[in-house]
């Protein structure tokens, strides 16, 4: 009994030492950044985050935080990030990094939840916390790992079935970004698959119907479809009485109609690009929007059984397939992958093999954009002609982990709520 104690101490200090060292990494690049933004011509702050600190000045100021053109985001975002202006300029970035090491914890937390081990959760958990392209992405000031601890924390809040929590981070969530919203079938389906079928002895088809009908109507299911729905159109309601209009179209219309020309990993960058000045232009921007859709409820039917395999697979659908498609948007599934990892049957040497195809493909990619960016060169095509390859290589990749997944059975928990 005393060595089984001595070993979670041990396991626990070991996640403690873990946590430590990736908070210190990230602080430090904070530090680098702070001395490369003053010395250095490059420098190393996101433009976003300047972005984000001039809406939270024009709110100081008792303005509209979208006075700062290309401020496209919840102005919840630049009301947070006021103690920019009234403390120190690195507040924001400060928040940031510990909601990359907080991602971390969540990530050791489900693993835990999903029947890894001490030793095994942190290991996979690492996969995260010592990653630095998230302990960049945050030092750099970009918003994402907001998005994912309230994606994370969604997670491990209805694993452990507490509805009224985890609707209130989802419902903040899809608020903050809209991209959580492909998550809202499969969690739907996952909560209606709690409440066992049955009714009344009347027939095998009115006792289906009532069957269906009791598990769409289910407690947990209606809980959570009001407290997310309903926080997420009271803060809409509110933001749209004291911004009007424009909080609509800059926070979420705007990302419907988007057709960015400029060169990304989106297969339909270049047909954009071509088509800018066309008035049919606009049509397919929209029409892009189809073969997501269309993956998104297929995986969604498929795998809702397991949630976050489902929610990986719709995020990864969601970002290869968009109509703009940036390296940032990789933290939105790469935050979810060391929940999957630990259930592959895929041997180590391919599941690097796998790894390195995915980092060739966007060194490809890069070469050409480079040439564009810096050179000046007409690169456009080839630049397509990479994001294709991109696009098979993620698909590839996606359909492998299907194929080697390993199904869970996860023992049910009781009702927390």
């Amino acid at each position: 009994m005393a060595f089984s104690g001595q070993k979670a101490l041990s396991q626990l200090m070991r996640m403690h030492t873990l946590l430590s060292f990736a908070l210190v990494m990230r602080l430090l690049l904070v530090g680098f950044g702070i001395y490369q933004d003053r010395t250095m011509i490059v420098k190393y702050t996101d433009i976003d985050y300047h972005v984000f600190t001039d809406a939270s000045r024009y709110l100081t100021q008792g303005e509209s935080p979208y006075n700062r053109s290309t401020y496209r985001y919840t102005p919840l975002l630049a009301w947070m990030l006021t103690p920019n202006i009234y403390l120190t300029f690195v507040f924001g970035k400060l928040l940031f990094v510990a909601c990359d090491v907080l991602t971390g914890v969540l990530i050791q937390r489900l693993l835990l939840l999903r029947g890894l081990s001490t030793e095994a959760a942190g290991l996979h958990s690492a996969l995260w916390l010592l990653n630095p392209f998230p302990a960049g992405v945050s030092t750099r000031g970009n918003a994402e790992s907001l998005l994912s601890a309230l994606v994370l924390g969604t997670l491990l809040c209805l694993e452990r079935r507490r509805t009224l929590a985890a609707a209130l981070l989802y419902g903040l969530a899809v608020h903050m970004k809209i991209y959580p919203v492909t998550y809202a079938l499969p969690i739907a389906l996952s909560l209606q698959a709690r409440e066992p079928g049955g009714g009344p002895s009347g027939g095998k088809r009115n006792g289906a119907l009532w069957a269906f009908v009791r598990r769409l109507l289910n407690r947990d299911l209606l809980m959570f479809a009001f407290v997310s729905g309903g926080l997420f159109c009271g803060l809409t309601l509110v933001f749209y009485r004291m911004y009007g209009w424009e909080f609509l179209h800059e926070t979420y219309l705007y990302h419907l109609t988007r057709r960015d020309i400029r060169h990304n990993f989106s297969p339909y960058f270049y047909l954009l690009y071509l088509t800018a000045e066309s008035a049919w232009s606009p049509a397919l921007g929209v029409a892009a929007f189809l073969p997501q859709a269309a993956l998104l409820l297929l995986t969604s039917l498929a795998f809702h059984a397991d949630l976050v395999l489902c929610c990986f697979l719709n995020t990864a659908i969601f970002v290869t397939f968009n109509k703009v498609c940036t390296s940032q948007y990789f933290l939105w599934y790469l935050c979810l992958l060391p929940l999957v990892i630990p259930h592959l049957t895929l041997s180590l040497k391919k599941g690097v093999g796998m790894l390195a195809l995915w980092f060739a493909g966007q060194a490809i990619w890069l070469a050409p954009a480079y040439y564009l960016e810096f050179e000046g060169c007409d690169a456009f095509l080839l630049i397509w002609l990479a994001g294709l390859l991109f696009l098979s290589i993620n698909t590839y990749i996606m359909v492998t982990i299907i194929s080697h997944y390993r199904p869970l059975s996860i023992k049910k928990r009781p009702k927390t709520d």
